[in-house]
């Protein structure tokens, strides 16, 4: 039975979705609002070259046609809006303007008002479907089927169907369809859906993979660890639908300032109609002509439309670079930061210990002392003796070596027999304090001082080595923190680890200030105190420690591969857990800011101008339609240049 990728995707239902998503059918539904509004605009311009061919009626036929083809989508929008919440609309006041021009012979000046602002709702959708883009091809990526193994047996199933610990099989080529844990083979795995990088990692007995990433060398056999609606991958599909729902604070004022604008302009409108024909001397068909104008030109379409395409658009291009924002706010808060708090191991830092020193006596064998460490630290859990035998993995196959005995001391160390020989790795207290001091013409203190762990080997009676050991910093650590210091942010480090390692990883990463020993709750006060300090203050973190101060400040940041609750707590996640990504979604927060007042200031300006130049007679209804509608399409066109 042949169970490649295209197989697992083949019954007929997923067919014709797939059928369905490429055709030219589908296609056309997508962009049915933009192809309306086109259609109508090329009727009107038919209709306006045939005015002197065809009867007066036809003439209102046809422009009748126009209305209903591009203004059908807003007006059921408008008036379905206003039913639902009792309240008017824009929609509902280019409703208005539209039938108000017809009512006094200007079929064609309303004809194009319905075109132009129905082609900038086409425009606003289009931002809508962009934004949705990034969904759309995550959710393309993940496998519905995989092959299940039970008593031997292999099955096609629904992911849905799959269960805690349950075998699935992958092949070379294949998308894994879960999240799980190698149990058999390995292979290089393209992660870039997950991560963004391309470059692939090589994946062996016990290690993870993730749903949505591609096995490309090897079949393997994984055991099903997370349920198929709480993958990673899942979890990234949700924080960017989360964030399309949720508004900005502008957005939000924007929308309660909508309805009372439109109540203001209909009422104006009522006024303009007879109060200049009693008070200038207006003819009262002029007054109703200037009243229809300034129903059109006073529409605050533009400034409705100045920032949600803005907010999407930075959404979008946020996520296609592995920053995910749970919601418009946070982009609009992110560039107005003064001050990060950093949690230390897992965020700076890599979170595992390396070996950045060994010493051996100079009585002893350095290859054989290594070997015999490791071969003994391999028996362990604990992740200095996983830094350990990692470290001496190249010697521990060299030498013949008997171990046997082998005995861990909960928090000081390990023993063991080798070749007849009591060994002991572990603390100073472990394995005699002075001795160990003073090894090595007392090394282990320096090494201390710098931050780093430390730990002795015995042989018999004696010392013979000794491995300094130490959580590494990241490879974009330093250069994150120096661009965050450019940009004016205060940087501060929260760790629960002592003053010494503390002080040292401090100085190497270029932190501004840290605090040392720091428990879960005192991380808490430690970001209010900050928040009272530098007013607006965010926290990056990984682990379960760091939700509660996550939640704390006015903005959290979790790495990609931390814990489940600090991407739940968190307002923006790093998927790629590069901090450099911190620095450059600022810069898109604030370029997003930037042309959001941009549009706010240009489209007021447009208002307030054409309203002015209507009640000193300048302007005419075609320019006044053209001018409004005109700028709403330049605000839109202008929040997307966010998604480059």
């Amino acid at each position: 039975m042949t169970t490649n990728s295209k197989t697992l995707h083949s019954p007929r239902s997923h067919t014709f979705k797939s059928f369905f998503a490429k055709s030219p059918f589908r296609r056309f539904i997508v962009h049915i609002e933009l192809i309306a509004a086109l259609f109508s605009g090329l009727l009107i311009l038919i209709t306006w070259s045939l005015e002197d061919t065809i009867s007066a009626t036809a003439w209102v036929i046809l422009h009748l046609i126009a209305f209903v083809i591009g203004g059908y989508a807003k007006a059921k929008e408008g008036i379905q809006e206003t039913i639902a919440n009792r309240d008017l609309n824009v929609e509902m006041l280019m409703i208005f303007a539209a039938i108000g021009s017809a009512s006094i012979g200007y079929w064609t000046e309303g004809a194009i008002l319905i075109f132009i602002f129905a082609l900038s709702g086409a425009l606003e959708t289009y931002t809508l479907k962009k934004s949705d883009k990034a969904i759309s091809s995550l959710m393309d990526l993940q496998p519905e089927q995989a092959l299940r193994i039970t008593n031997g047996q292999e099955k096609i199933v629904p992911i849905s169907e799959l269960k805690l610990d349950d075998i699935i099989s992958v092949r070379a080529g294949e998308r894994i369809p879960a999240d799980g844990v190698i149990v058999k083979g390995e292979t290089s795995i393209d992660e870039s859906a997950i991560t963004g990088e391309s470059v692939p990692v090589s994946k062996i007995n016990s290690n993870d993979v993730f749903a949505g990433t591609v096995a490309l060398d090897g079949s393997i056999s994984i055991k099903i660890t997370k349920h198929a609606d709480e993958t990673l991958f899942q979890k990234i599909i949700q924080l960017v639908q989360s964030a399309q729902e949720e508004k900005s604070p502008s957005q939000l004022f924007i929308e309660r300032f909508e309805g009372t604008y439109v109540k203001v302009v209909l009422a104006a409108v009522a006024i303009m109609m007879f109060l200049p024909y009693f008070i200038f001397g207006w003819s009262l068909s002029e007054s109703i002509y200037r009243a229809m104008i300034l129903l059109v030109v006073a529409s605050p379409c533009a400034l409705v439309a100045s920032i949600m395409p803005a907010t999407l658009s930075a959404i979008s291009n946020s996520a296609k670079s592995g920053v995910l924002f749970k919601g418009g706010v946070h982009v609009e808060n992110l560039s107005h930061i003064k001050a990060i708090a950093f949690d230390k191991t897992g965020t700076l830092t890599n979170g595992t210990p390396e070996v950045t020193d060994t010493y051996v006596h100079t009585d002893w064998e350095k290859e054989k002392v290594l070997a015999i460490a490791g071969a003994i630290e391999k028996e362990s859990i604990h992740p200095l003796a996983k830094a350990i035998y990692a470290f001496s993995t190249d010697y521990t196959n060299v030498h013949d070596l008997n171990i046997h005995h082998v005995t861990t001391v909960s928090g000081h160390g390990v023993s063991a027999y080798v070749n007849d020989e009591t060994w002991e790795i572990g603390k100073a207290g472990f394995v005699g304090e002075k001795d160990a001091f003073n090894f090595h013409g007392g090394v282990a203190k320096q090494l201390a001082e710098q931050g780093k762990t430390i730990v002795f080997v015995k042989a018999n009676d004696e010392i013979v080595a000794l491995y300094a050991l130490k959580d590494t910093i990241r490879n974009n650590t330093k250069q994150a923190i120096k661009t965050l210091k450019k940009h004016g942010v205060h940087t501060i480090m929260l760790t629960g680890d002592n003053e010494t390692t503390a002080k040292a990883i401090a100085a190497e990463a270029g932190i501004d200030h840290y605090i040392a020993e720091c428990l879960p709750d005192e991380k808490v006060n430690h970001v209010k105190q900050l928040r009272t300090d530098y007013e607006n203050v965010a926290m990056v973190g990984d682990g379960i420690n760091d939700a509660p101060a996550l939640a704390s400040a006015n903005l959290g940041i979790a790495m990609g591969k931390g814990t489940d609750v600090a991407l739940e707590t968190a307002d923006v996640v790093l998927m790629k857990n590069d901090l450099s990504k911190i620095t450059n979604a600022i810069n898109l927060s604030g370029r997003m800011n930037r042309i959001v007042k941009q549009n706010v200031v240009f489209s007021l300006s447009v208002i307030l101008l054409l309203i002015a130049s209507n009640f000193l007679q300048i302007v005419d209804l075609p320019l006044g339609v053209i001018g409004h509608e005109g700028s709403t399409i330049l605000v839109i066109l202008n929040g997307l240049r966010l998604l480059k």
